[in-house]
């Protein structure tokens, strides 16, 4: 039979949706489950703020009755106002490695796209650039981290036989932490240290980290407007996405500076890499799951840096170097061997810079792709 495209429009279907994933990646080497209850959060217009100023249709595929692939359409209009574009996005796509599949679910998006106005698709990406976004490239073998997509390595080349063509790239650093500390680095850390308008901010509980919450998102939105897909969050949004993954935070790997006025000037966040936990955890947290996830953060050798930003003025005086040199020792002080980068824009080449030069590599790739309706 052929592949037939349906709305989510019940809860039976939406549960579907939320869980198809573990189906399609069942025998997928390195795959690891998104929290699932964090997704059904995200994709209910009740709980994720986000829905306010983006539209979206929740799409399955169906073979002989079975749902086989998954995508979400949205439309951004906060982004689209921004940047003075008329973009859908296709995200949460979960598909086997079958052109017929993608093609169908694409269609469907594009022809909801239209019927909206817009005039490009992009993805995949989600509602924000802090969902799941891009598909991986190179690096296939690789254990993916958290809130990072891995699709079969297939479909980069249904997506160009589909007619869809590079948007952005981004690339991944791993860096090692013995090597990155290296005798200059550490000389440069203490020449900045003496600047007396620059303070490094450390946090050992989660309560005296909450102070600086909303000036860590206000430097982000400032920072990162530049950044593709990127809209700025309101407070309100701030403290719902804080609350959010506040309970995987270790404040050990939060790093802050401020100025001589007690203004972010800088930040860094990391968290200790949890995927073989959440495998264990098959993506869900309790009834034990949590057990699995705590464990997998306390032994872990891999820190992920999940996103930093510096103030437009602060940038080439050393911030980085501040917060940089003391998340490398707070890592060695953990037994943490390596630090992922994440996503990083292939056209940001100062903080491309930053990590080439700490001695990291590029040994994950991935792609946001478009194409015009």
């Amino acid at each position: 039979m052929s592949v037939t495209v349906k709305q989510v429009t019940t809860k039976a279907e939406m549960k579907q949706f939320i869980y198809l994933p573990e189906k399609i990646h069942a025998h997928h080497k390195n795959w690891v489950p998104p929290f699932y209850a964090d997704d059904a959060r995200s994709f209910d217009p009740k709980r994720n703020l986000s829905h306010r100023y983006c539209d979206h249709v929740y799409l399955i595929a169906y073979e002989d009755g079975k749902p086989i692939g998954r995508v979400a359409g949205i439309i951004n209009h906060r982004y689209n106002q921004n940047a003075g574009v008329k973009h859908a996005r296709f995200g949460y796509m979960e598909v086997p490695p079958r052109l017929d599949v993608m093609k169908a679910l694409l269609d469907y998006v594009m022809d909801w796209a239209k019927s909206k106005g817009m005039e490009k698709l992009v993805g995949p990406t989600g509602f924000t650039e802090e969902d799941p976004e891009a598909f991986i490239i190179e690096g296939f073998d690789e254990v993916t981290n958290l809130a990072t997509i891995q699709n079969f390595p297939e479909i980069p080349g249904f997506m160009e036989e589909l007619g869809f063509a590079k948007e952005v790239d981004y690339f991944v650093y791993i860096i090692e932490v013995e090597k990155a500390m290296t005798e200059d680095y550490h000389k440069l850390y203490k020449w900045v240290k003496r600047n007396k308008d620059l303070r490094l901010l450390e946090f050992t509980t989660k309560k005296e980290l909450w102070k600086y919450i909303v000036p860590i998102f206000r430097l982000m939105n400032e920072s990162f407007t530049v950044l593709y897909g990127y809209s700025p969050f309101e407070e309100q949004e701030m403290l719902d996405f804080a609350k959010r993954y506040m309970p995987g935070v270790d404040p050990r790997f939060i790093k802050c500076v401020v100025n001589s006025q007690d203004v972010v000037v800088g930040f860094i966040i990391g968290i200790p890499n949890m995927s073989p936990g959440i495998i264990k955890a098959k993506g869900r947290i309790f009834p034990f799951g949590f057990i699995h996830i705590l464990k997998a953060r306390k032994t872990s050798q891999k820190l992920d840096v999940y996103m930093g930003g510096v103030k437009e003025e602060y940038r080439s005086k050393g911030v980085d170097v501040l917060m940089g040199w003391r998340m490398l020792e707070e890592c060695k002080a953990a037994g943490i061997k390596f630090i992922d980068s994440h996503h990083e824009l292939e056209i940001n080449t100062a903080v491309r810079a930053e990590m080439e030069r700490v001695g990291g590599r590029i040994y994950k790739r991935y792609r946001i792709y478009h194409k015009e309706l």
